[in-house]
C-alpha cells in the first residue's frame, strides 16, 4: 500500500514526466544540413579523404563537396590542392 506522501511525489513525477514530453514535441525539429536537397556530389583527392555534399543545386553541391574534400584530405594527411568533383547529380 502507498502512503498518501508517496503517492503525492509519485503524482508529481508523472506530470512533470507528461509536461515536458509535450513540452518538447511541440519544438520545431531542423533536420541536418543536406536533408531534403536534391543534388550531390563527390569530391575527392589523388590521396586522401574526399567528401561528399548535398546541396539544393548542382553548382552549391559541387562547391560543398569542394570544400568538404580540401577540408578532409587536409586532414588525412592527403593532397587537397589535388581535389576534383568526380560526381555530380541532381535526384
Amino acid at each position: 500500500m502507498i502512503n498518501q506522501c508517496s503517492r503525492g511525489v509519485l503524482l508529481t513525477v508523472i506530470g512533470l514526466s507528461l509536461a515536458l514530453t509535450v513540452g518538447c514535441s511541440s519544438r520545431k525539429h531542423y533536420p541536418p544540413s543536406g536533408v531534403g536537397d536534391a543534388c550531390y556530389a563527390k569530391a575527392l583527392p589523388s590521396v586522401g579523404e574526399g567528401g561528399l555534399a548535398w546541396g539544393s543545386s548542382l553548382n552549391m553541391a559541387r562547391q560543398k563537396s569542394m570544400n568538404n574534400c580540401i577540408r578532409y584530405a587536409g586532414r588525412s594527411g592527403g593532397t587537397p590542392d589535388t581535389c576534383q568533383v568526380v560526381l555530380a547529380k541532381c535526384r
